[in-house]
């Protein structure tokens, strides 16, 4: 299990995805923790680190953990994604091992990982993405 913490940030029916140096497929901002941390402060530190800006913990409201298979690794191999909006100062940009942000919406499903194809089907049955 590959346990992991997001950000959702939406705007107008779009969702902020990012895209790693050499991949092909987007992801939802975010990362691994790190031993001790906690959800938010995972959350605080990998979009620091991604997109350059500063979450406001205290605004970090749980949207929905969700399971699949991990994209990129062996059959039997899930990720869990703990995902969170928040509210945040300055203005995203791809940093770190990020090349690319993209808004992305369901239209995308093909470009995007197992878990969070689970994930745009919950924001849209939530009338939250288009």
């Amino acid at each position: 299990m590959i346990d992991k913490v997001a950000w959702i940030y939406l705007e107008d029916g779009r969702v902020l995805g990012t895209r790693s140096a050499g991949k092909d497929t987007y992801y939802l901002p975010g990362g691994k923790r790190e031993p001790g941390e906690s959800d938010v402060e995972t959350l605080v530190r990998e979009i620091r680190e991604e997109l350059s800006v500063e979450i406001d913990a205290a605004s970090a409201k749980h949207v929905g953990t969700f399971e699949a298979q991990a994209h990129g690794h062996t059959s039997g191999v899930t990720v869990r994604m703990t995902c969170y909006t928040a509210s945040f100062d300055g203005e995203p940009v791809a940093s770190a091992e990020i090349e690319e942000l993209a808004w992305l919406t369901t239209a995308d499903a093909d470009r995007i990982s197992p878990v969070d194809r689970i994930i745009f089907a919950h924001l849209n049955e939530a009338g939250l993405l288009r």
